[in-house]
């Protein structure tokens, strides 16, 4: 099984000839509503590999969240909320789920995303109980010392995929899951706010091409990263192969070459890759073999419209 842990938005979304200029206004060609964020899409694509996959995440209450929580239903995700109830007797308003703005360029598939992110949506960790419903049941238990950290196998694995959000939740998630024998993945997509605690308790990290790390050169980061723990780490860039440090050695690994005329949308791609990353990993893939397949998929991603566009394409 797969358990995703991080960031859900909605996303509004308008593609536009042209991104406007200061105190212009465009008309948008097409638009649409639907969710988002790196966990999310990641969850969305592993089912859609036919991975069975839980959501640990912050949707919160109101009518936007139920729109969330009714297409992450559809798209056949599970889904476990954890947003910091408070009293509706309180005076307080329930929040809602974090929300994108994004704007896709029609011609080359770029976006600009503004976003809240989840700086005011707290995922509360108050107890154990909370742990053990975003981590079980799983799949068979495991052990720390039976797991093989990538190398492959026939059997499938329990992974727990994070994406850097709701940093408390990811790090008890990330403890308690290594003490019952999961392989842990991290979307590096920025450093953040204990970033290194995380890394540390990860067996494979895969970076974004604009993953950068204080006072560390760009072509050292993958050898800083791995110094933290993980064994396995990657880096994406964009339609060039990906940087691969496995097990110390240094490699890489190729994707499909999309025309540019053939690229519709880029948002989410990245999202899509490291889904299906930790999708192949749970098959029983090894990370090396999981990345591979992974970038296919990134690959056929961008040729269509969203993050979630070509599931059933």
């Amino acid at each position: 099984m797969l358990i995703c842990c991080g960031l859900t938005t909605l996303d509004i979304t308008q593609v536009v000839d042209a991104l406007p200029g200061p105190d212009q206004k465009v008309v948008a060609t097409s638009q649409r509503a639907t969710f988002g964020g790196p966990a999310a899409n990641a969850a969305a694509t592993a089912v859609a590999l036919g991975v069975q996959t839980r959501l640990v995440t912050a949707v919160g209450a109101g009518v936007l969240a139920d729109v969330v929580r009714a297409e992450i239903a559809d798209a056949g995700v599970e889904l476990l909320d954890v947003t910091t109830a408070r009293s509706a007797g309180d005076g307080s308003r329930a929040t809602g789920p974090a929300v994108s703005t994004v704007l896709v360029t029609a011609g080359t598939g770029e976006r600009a995303v503004v976003s809240t992110n989840a700086t005011d949506r707290p995922a509360a960790v108050t107890d154990r109980t909370v742990v053990d419903r975003a981590l079980g049941p799983s799949g068979p238990s495991r052990s720390r010392a039976g797991v093989d950290a990538g190398t492959g196998g026939e059997s499938g694995r329990d992974v727990l995929l994070l994406d850097g959000h709701h940093a408390p939740l990811a790090l008890a998630l990330a403890s308690s899951a290594r003490e019952a024998g999961f392989l842990v993945v991290l979307d590096g997509g920025s450093w953040k706010a204990g970033s290194a605690d995380l890394v540390a308790l990860c067996d494979a990290v895969v970076l974004s091409a604009d993953f950068r790390m204080l006072g560390v050169a760009a072509d050292g980061t993958l050898e800083a990263v791995a110094r933290l723990g993980p064994s396995f780490v990657a880096r994406s860039r964009g339609p060039a192969p990906l940087e691969v440090l496995d097990a110390g050695r240094r490699s890489s690994v190729g994707a499909p070459t999309v025309d540019a005329a053939a690229v519709v949308d880029t948002l989410g791609a990245g999202d899509v890759l490291h889904g299906a990353f930790a999708a192949e990993v749970a098959r029983g893939r090894s990370f090396a073999s999981a990345l591979s397949a992974a970038a296919v998929v990134a690959s056929r991603s961008v040729t269509y419209e969203g993050a979630r566009g070509w599931i059933g394409a």
